[in-house]
């Protein structure tokens, strides 16, 4: 599982929205509208990471459709402390982000 979560979040295009719906959906389960509004993404580019994260085993869902519910796969919730570690590790820090003092 350490594998899959640094290649899915470290080591992809893609990797810090995947890591920003993983987090989300780890407080409760939501639908693609949902996290798209949630995370401020297009639905699109939501539903493009929602089925690499199912493909890749991270998420279930429930329901049909658009309706759909997303929740942490059981393995994702056995290892969500790796998870967390590799979370950990991506994140810019202040001092990536922030404008240079000049």
């Amino acid at each position: 599982m350490e594998k899959v979560l640094w290649y899915i979040i470290a080591g992809t295009r893609g990797g810090i929205n995947r890591a920003r719906i993983i987090h989300t959906i780890q407080d409760r389960p939501y639908n693609a509208h949902q996290l798209a509004e949630q995370l401020s993404l297009d639905y699109k580019t939501v539903t493009h990471h929602l089925k690499v994260l199912k493909k890749n085993q991270l998420l279930t869902t429930e329901g049909d459709g658009y309706g759909s519910m997303y929740f942490l796969s059981p393995a994702l919730e056995e290892h969500y402390e790796t998870f967390l570690k590799v979370w950990d590790r991506i994140q810019p820090t202040n001092h990536e982000t922030e404008p240079e003092e000049k």
